[in-house]
C-alpha cells in the first residue's frame, strides 16, 4: 500500500513568502549600494583654457575648494594633442596660490580612483606654460 504524505500547505506558503521577502530585501540593499557608489562619483563641469601646441587643459568648476592656507585646490585634466597608450588623459589635483601665481601638483593620476595626495609638494612657478597660466588665471578669477 502506498504511503500518503500530507504536506502542510501553510508551511509551503510560509516558505515561499519568506523566500520572496528575503529576495526583495536583498535586491533593495544591492540597489542602494549601487546608487551610493554612483553618487560618490560626482559629475564634473569641465572648463577649458586656450589650447597649446601640446594639447589642452581643462579644470573642473565643481571641484574648487579653498585650503586653510588661502590657496585654492582644483581638479584639472591635461589632454595631449596626440594620444596613445602611453599618453592618456592625465588628471592633476592642483593647489593654486592666486597672489603669487604659483601652483603645486598634489596628485597626478590617470583616474580619480587611484588618488595619492602629497600635501608636501613644492610650489612652482608656471615658467610661461600657457596651459597652467590659463588654469591659474581662470580659477583665481572665479574664486576671488
Amino acid at each position: 500500500m502506498p504511503q500518503v504524505v500530507m504536506i502542510n500547505s501553510n508551511n509551503k506558503v510560509n516558505s515561499i513568502f519568506f523566500r520572496n521577502i528575503f529576495n526583495l530585501v536583498l535586491s533593495i540593499i544591492v540597489f542602494f549600494c549601487i546608487s551610493i557608489k554612483k553618487s560618490e562619483a560626482l559629475p564634473h563641469e569641465w572648463v577649458g583654457v586656450p589650447k597649446s601646441e601640446y594639447g589642452e587643459q581643462l579644470w573642473d568648476r565643481k571641484s574648487i575648494k579653498r585650503n586653510e592656507d588661502g590657496s585654492v585646490r582644483v581638479l584639472s585634466k591635461f589632454i595631449p594633442k596626440s594620444k596613445s597608450e602611453i599618453t592618456k588623459d592625465i588628471l592633476y589635483t592642483m593647489d593654486i596660490n592666486c597672489f603669487e601665481k604659483s601652483f603645486r601638483d598634489v596628485d597626478v593620476s590617470i583616474d580619480e580612483a587611484n588618488s595619492n595626495f602629497n600635501d608636501l609638494a613644492n610650489w612652482q612657478d608656471p615658467n610661461g606654460d600657457t596651459l597652467i597660466l590659463g588654469v591659474i588665471g581662470q580659477v583665481c578669477r572665479v574664486e576671488n
